[in-house]
């Protein structure tokens, strides 16, 4: 028996203006995300996989189309359900961290549970501290931290509420290679030992080459895909994209 796809879309389409104004950000996207598998979303600026992303979130509106997380589909929701989906099965990581200054490591971590009314499993979360390496840190606030620290909250402020798929904005845009590559490192293992499913916004492709599969986007649309992916045939696709003309858009 096939597994269900974590999250899916089904003839996509996200304009923004009206009329001869409009931009197709996304054109007709077509695409399954596997379950307990990292995937990346690459393009040239203005390929729409920002707009892909936030979509799939639940974080913008769809022109047109139909977008599932798991088997809801999630533009059929009213405002209220979809706040409650996106807080208990959708866990977020931006380049920017949106950690709360006045608040330590451990509450930032927890605070996403403590807003609906969850505990953390103390088992879980022993075990998402560990693996981050935030054992000494949970006490610090941000400004105590270091960015690669900071990320590292984040990343299991994601984790420990245990949702169905995580969506990570450009995780390693903030910072230096050794802590982009420690998040990294960590994204992956949540795939490897966790089994949780990610989906990964991002420009650079040693990043790309931490994930199991790549989608390339141009003008709107998936334009090609890879697995197993390595940091020298991700730049080759890209560079492939960037090759062709691309109009004003929305990245």
């Amino acid at each position: 028996m096939t597994q269900q796809p974590a999250a899916s879309t089904h003839d996509l389409r996200k304009v923004y203006g009206r009329g001869d104004a409009g931009v197709a950000a996304l054109d007709g996207v077509d695409l399954e995300i596997e379950s307990g598998r990292f995937t990346a979303i690459m393009g040239p600026s203005g390929s729409g996989k920002s707009t892909l992303m936030h979509c799939l979130a639940g974080l913008d509106s769809v022109t047109s189309g139909s977008v599932h997380i798991g088997d809801i589909d999630i533009t059929r929701l009213k405002e209220k359900e979809l706040t409650k989906l996106r807080r208990d099965r959708v866990g977020f990581v931006f380049q920017a961290f949106n950690l709360i200054p006045t608040l330590s490591a451990q509450e930032n971590i927890l605070l996403p549970l403590a807003i609906a009314g969850r505990s953390a499993d103390p088992e879980w979360f022993d075990l998402v501290i560990d693996t981050v390496g935030l054992r000494e840190r949970l006490k610090h606030r941000p400004s105590e931290l270091s960015g690669g620290q900071q990320q590292r909250v984040a990343c299991a402020r994601a984790l420990v509420s245990q949702p169905d798929i995580i969506f990570a904005d450009e995780p390693t845009g903030n910072l230096d290679s050794t802590s982009g590559a420690e998040v990294l490192g960590f994204l992956r293992r949540s795939v490897d030992d966790f089994d949780q499913t990610i989906v990964m916004v991002t420009h650079d492709p040693v990043a790309a080459s931490h994930t199991d599969r790549v989608l390339f986007l141009a003008d709107g649309q998936i334009r090609d895909e890879l697995h197993q992916p390595d940091r020298e045939t991700v730049l080759e696709r890209l560079v492939g994209l960037t090759a062709q003309p691309q109009p004003t858009g929305t990245a």
